[in-house]
């Protein structure tokens, strides 16, 4: 069973559940009605935030599963929580300034880069290995 790379997923959803509460939030506080997407600045960069958040879950959870099922459990689970805290961290810094998105940006993409290589490593090897 995959306990924990289930957990990591639920995290991941919830984080995306944020980081859209954040939009509604942000919507009211700026003034923009929807369905304009545009117009503020402050809410433009929440509102980026959290597209580029559900631009990356495709990427991000079938390398996640993916790395579990033919590595490990615990050790997709571990780069799924990282994967989790750099998106905080990059919703979070993108509200402020675009400029203070990159660490959280980073943070994500490497876990998901080592997902997905580890996987296509593993999958490829064995392919080989046959």
């Amino acid at each position: 069973m995959y306990h924990f790379t289930a957990l990591a997923t639920l995290l991941a959803i919830l984080v995306y559940f944020y980081s859209s509460i954040l939009v509604s939030q942000a919507r009211a506080r700026f003034g923009v009605k929807p369905p304009a997407i545009s117009g503020n600045a402050d809410f433009e960069r929440v509102f980026r935030a959290q597209m580029n958040t559900l631009e990356w879950l495709p990427i991000f959870l079938p390398s996640l599963w993916l790395f579990a099922i033919y590595i490990g459990d615990g050790t997709a689970a571990a780069l799924g929580m990282v994967w989790v805290v750099g998106r905080i961290l990059y919703v979070h810094g993108y509200a402020k300034a675009a400029a203070k998105r990159g660490p959280g940006f980073y943070v994500q993409a490497m876990a998901t880069i080592v997902l997905w290589a580890g996987s296509i490593g593993v999958i490829v090897w064995r392919l080989v290995q046959r």
